[in-house]
């Protein structure tokens, strides 16, 4: 475990969970024990951002392609979401922390999406920490969703084409509202993005580890913050290019600095 300097903690902190089935075909159990391990990791993980102070938290939870998986698989997984946001209501009451969500939510069932909504709004005003849940969530679909918004809002002469930026689509995509990702994590030994986060991700620092998402836990955040400090973030600068007095760790110190 590396040591965390908790004056330099990542803003935003993304991570894929992946590894629940192959953690429980390793033991000789279905899918679903995995899954339900993995909620234990998502505990562990979201105690201890919180503990450090890491403003906002993002977890991959289920993804759009997410629908092709087993029908016993998605209503396992739609149950088990159903349950912990039942479960875990104390604890992000208790520790301050807002529960947001992304993604294509309509397409969840109704008994999801009403669990859903009913702790959303009773965290709503909770300022501690924010942790977003991407359910049937794609980072293409999230653009794509943006630019029709955009489309429709040109057609209607609400905007010009040549007004259209970075920040109109900042605006336009749930992702963005706790601003984007400095550190990304992938579990499970896999070292790809898989269609998450995108748009968000274009300067995050990436940290993939072999760790199956439910043996992951408080030691393994603070090795992948320790791993993200150890870096220089240069958003496309020279090396030890400073902004104001400090390296640049924003978007609008990188517009400035430039």
């Amino acid at each position: 475990m590396g040591l965390v300097d908790v004056s330099r903690l990542p803003q935003h902190v993304a991570i894929i969970m992946d590894g629940n089935g192959r953690w429980a075909q390793a033991r000789g159990k279905p899918r679903t024990a995995g899954h339900e391990r993995g909620a234990d990791a998502v505990r562990a993980t979201m105690r201890a951002a919180r503990r450090l102070g890491v403003p906002a938290l993002t977890l991959y939870a289920f993804s759009e392609q997410n629908w092709e998986r087993p029908q016993v698989e998605i209503n396992a997984l739609v149950d088990l979401l159903c349950e912990c946001l039942i479960s875990e209501r104390d604890e992000l009451v208790d520790n301050e922390i807002r529960l947001a969500a992304i993604g294509r939510l309509h397409k969840l069932p109704t008994r999801a999406q009403s669990k859903l909504d009913a702790l959303m709004r009773e965290t709503e005003s909770l300022d501690g920490m924010t942790l977003t849940l991407a359910l049937s969530y794609g980072g293409r679909e999230e653009i794509v969703d943006a630019a029709r918004e955009l489309a429709r809002r040109t057609r209607d002469g609400a905007i010009d084409p040549e007004d259209i930026d970075e920040r109109s689509m900042d605006a336009l995509l749930p992702s963005m509202n706790v601003g984007p990702v400095d550190l990304l994590v992938r579990t499970g030994g896999e070292q790809r993005i898989s269609n998450f986060l995108l748009w968000g991700s274009a300067y995050a620092e990436f940290v993939f580890t072999d760790e199956l998402w439910p043996d992951f836990g408080a030691n393994s955040l603070y090795s992948a913050i320790a791993a993200y400090q150890a870096r220089e973030r240069r958003f496309g600068l020279v090396p030890g290019a400073e902004a104001h007095g400090g390296a640049v760790s924003s978007r609008d110190e990188l517009e400035r600095a430039i």
